[in-house]
């Protein structure tokens, strides 16, 4: 490790799962997944938000009331510690809309699927944090406009700040996936990305993911048990 020096993780459902927030697919033995109890068409595209508003505010309602309820776990405060201590290059890219790695206490972080504690006005495109419901349609704190909706990247929409992403791949001496199931891209091609230019890969998980052929190492089990072994192994505790 004396030769490491700029890390990219990538973090996603499997490690918020063990503060009590449903999972994408369920599986693993997490529980049902989120989208099993709703169609994605219903809830997650900009169809359904077009077609079925109400519908669409509403389960983001209450995703965002349960975020608010849940704690960062071992594997957030793991992250957060790295955060803090590594002297070198590193961007945590979470997929998770929840707002734990910040609550843990990590900066260097990117939600590259939005946060579920945002609101985005279609109208002046400015982003708000939120924490009430949007169900009764509030005004945009910017413009004043009535057309707020989650500041959520939804199916057929592109990630955000992806340009970022692959500098700093592109920069990296390691990069490490969490909790990821492998299956949703562009996430889910970091792994081939980086192992292509050269980076050193390895992939934290309850179980192997969809993509786990493509990892230099694999290690399984818990998040809560997993992150913070390699993160003291990492900063030399």
């Amino acid at each position: 490790m004396t030769e490491l020096r700029n890390i990219v993780v990538l973090t996603g459902a499997g490690v918020s799962a063990e503060s009590g927030i449903d999972t994408f697919r369920g599986g693993g033995g997490q529980g049902m997944g989120i989208w099993e109890k709703h169609r994605v068409e219903d809830v997650a595209t900009p169809e359904a938000f077009a077609r079925d508003p109400d519908l669409v505010l509403r389960f983001y309602d209450m995703r965002r009331a349960a975020i608010q309820e849940k704690q960062p776990n071992h594997a957030h405060a793991a992250l957060a510690k790295l955060d803090a201590q590594w002297p070198g290059e590193l961007l945590i890219v979470t997929q998770n809309v929840d707002d734990l790695h910040e609550r843990a206490g990590a900066r260097r972080l990117l939600h590259m699927h939005g946060e579920h504690l945002n609101a985005w006005c279609t109208t002046c495109d400015a982003r708000s944090r939120w924490t009430a419901p949007l169900i009764h349609r509030p005004p945009c704190p910017a413009c004043g406009d009535a057309a707020l909706r989650p500041d959520v990247v939804w199916f057929g929409e592109m990630p955000y700040e992806m340009e970022r992403i692959y500098a700093a791949l592109r920069q990296a001496d390691l990069f490490v996936s969490i909790g990821t199931s492998g299956a949703v891209y562009p996430a889910a091609g970091f792994v081939r990305d980086a192992g292509a230019l050269g980076v050193s890969t390895l992939e934290l998980n309850l179980e192997r993911s969809q993509g786990s052929q493509w990892f230099t190492e694999t290690r399984l089990g818990a998040a809560t048990a997993l992150v913070p072994a390699w993160v003291d192994q990492v900063l030399g505790l």
